[in-house]
């Protein structure tokens, strides 16, 4: 690439100057980033807290370029039309007011208003310029030398999975209308647990600068008065709470701190739910004591603080299902004998019922999952979601001469005869009808003694979720297997853990399935006393359930 005319630091601080800002450190080391990104890189992610002026700075960048290589094409894109406008509205503003620009005819505009327009430099006249559109606004025959997106990720456009499937599907269309080794910037705020710029950042060719409001951060939940807690950092700034509730917290009234070798030790005066330790913010000038105050104030969740001013992937609203929540274990439950009685053991607990509920689907790749939740309950009130599977192909598969052989059913039968299942609750809507009948006839091919209890679902989904899950999670007393959570990569990104994240109890087009067999698993009540699902002798399994009139005898307990 041809070298700038002026470098964009020079360029901004002349600006700055005409308008008679007081330039910022940080502001400086996001012009020297930005001017390095355009020279040397391919695309650049830029994330900065809200009323940081990130936008004012594309302003003037957007003017740099041009100014210094008039023939560039950009399309800017925002959150909506109105939103991009203002871009464009500022990049023709100080085109026609920086002092390097003023009387320079290459980068006077000779056509065009707000959304399209070219100056006297360029060479073309089909795309403009500069284009500025809504991140949903069709782009499809533009072309472009330089892209940028200007927080196009935002609650009107990843409110749920379709909406952000959509913004990803219109953002694949930039790639296509880009000139050759054009550059693509993005500039924005993460509002979603799975944020776009989470993805952008593990691009192998990228030049990322990400600044918080705060460098160093510490979150004390459950914070009790008189506890002595340990931070590595000086704090400058906190709060405890959020919303109205909320309240700056003041060194040497509302908590003490002293210093001893590298650490700082906190002890607090009052109990709080939450209280946030921060360093100094990176523009104290505009942003202090009184100005965070009311931030904090105003943010109606701990979310909405954290993505908006700490740059954490969480979307803006509350989580009412955290995954987070959950107690992750990786034992499996163990069958022991005493005195002539078989009981079931997960580590030290005792397990007194098992519930399992599956809710049927066809199987298909469009269509909702043919989830299995399988739910142990321990003689203290925990609950330990052990399995969530997904039941694939036909629902039941037979041999030339009637027999079942296969499908959904027989998976289903392996579960019952790994975990001694005595009682399966089928939820009874669609292909629900007739599983019923197809798992009794698995189950007696199969020689297993299983109840199978078909049961409407009358009651709203979202409430059902809501109503079995919220409350144990609160509480502590949810807990899942690792199978449940993680990936083979062994991170917690299953479906299972980000249908959790995602619920949003106000939209009923989700992906749930997982939820909703786990939320009928959990609410029904244990099998504890009964028989077992064999009946042959040869597959006699040994009853592991609770019974009165057995005297256990102490054992040295398996993991």
């Amino acid at each position: 690439m041809i070298q700038p005319k002026v470098s964009f630091l020079a360029f901004f601080i002349l600006w700055a100057e005409y308008q008679e800002w007081k330039v910022p450190e940080f502001h400086v080391l996001v012009c020297i980033f930005l001017e390095g990104f355009y020279l040397n890189g391919r695309t650049g992610l830029l994330m900065l807290p809200r009323g940081h002026s990130k936008s004012t700075i594309l302003d003037v960048f957007n003017a740099w370029v041009i100014y210094c290589w008039p023939q560039t094409q950009i399309l800017h894109q925002g959150t909506t039309d109105e939103d991009a406008y203002k871009c464009s509205n500022g990049t023709k503003e100080v085109l026609e007011k920086h002092p390097l620009c003023v009387g320079n005819p290459s980068v006077k505009r000779k056509k065009g208003e707000i959304e399209r327009w070219w100056v006297n430099g360029t060479k073309d006249v089909r795309y403009g310029t500069m284009l500025a559109k809504g991140i949903l606004s069709g782009v499809t025959g533009h072309r472009a030398h330089f892209i940028q997106n200007d927080d196009v990720e935002t609650p009107k456009t990843t409110a749920n999975p379709k909406q952000r499937e959509s913004l990803v599907h219109k953002l694949s269309e930039q790639t296509h209308i880009a000139y050759p080794k054009a550059k693509k910037l993005w500039i924005g705020t993460p509002h979603s647990h799975d944020s776009l710029y989470e993805k952008i950042k593990k691009r192998k060719r990228i030049d990322v600068l990400i600044l918080k409001m705060f460098e160093h951060e510490k979150r004390i939940e459950a914070a009790v008065s008189g506890t002595k807690y340990i931070i590595d950092f000086e704090p400058i700034h906190a709060f405890a709470g959020i919303g109205t509730g909320s309240k700056y917290l003041h060194k040497g009234q509302d908590y003490t701190c002293r210093k001893t070798g590298n650490v700082y030790t906190i002890v607090l005066s009052d109990n709080h739910h939450i209280a946030d330790f921060y360093s100094e913010s990176i523009w104290s000038e505009r942003f202090d004591a009184e100005e965070m105050a009311a931030r904090r104030e105003e943010c109606t969740t701990l979310n909405e603080w954290d993505s908006q001013y700490q740059m954490h992937a969480k979307p803006i609203g509350d989580v009412r299902l955290d995954p987070d929540k959950l107690i992750p274990y990786e034992v499996e439950p163990i069958l022991k004998r005493a005195n002539g009685q078989y009981y079931m053991m997960l580590g030290e607990r005792r397990i007194v019922g098992i519930t399992c509920r599956w809710d049927p689907a066809s199987g298909n790749k469009k269509a909702d999952a043919s989830s299995v939740a399988l739910v142990l309950h321990d003689d203290i009130g925990n609950k330990y979601w052990h399995r969530s599977i997904e039941l694939t192909g036909e629902v039941v598969k037979h041999s030339e001469d009637g027999s079942i052989t296969g499908g959904q059913v027989w998976q289903l039968c392996d579960l019952i005869e790994q975990f001694h299942i005595p009682k399966i609750v089928i939820e009874k809507n669609g292909i629900g009808e007739f599983a019923p009948a197809s798992l009794k006839g698995a189950l007696k091919a199969r020689k297993l003694r299983c109840g199978v209890d078909p049961q409407p679902s009358t009651k709203s989904k979202n409430m059902r979720i809501l109503d079995a899950l919220e409350g144990p999670l609160v509480s502590g007393l949810m807990w899942a297997h690792v199978s449940v959570l993680d990936t083979e990569q062994g991170e917690n990104t299953s479906r299972q853990y980000k249908q959790m994240q995602q619920f949003n109890p106000a939209i009923t087009d989700q992906e749930d399935d997982h939820l909703d067999s786990l939320a009928g698993a959990v609410v029904e009540s244990p099998e504890r006393i009964g028989k077992l699902h064999r009946t042959s002798v040869p597959n006699e399994s040994p009853n592991w359930r609770e019974n009165s009139g057995v005297i256990e005898a102490a054992l040295d307990f398996q993991r």
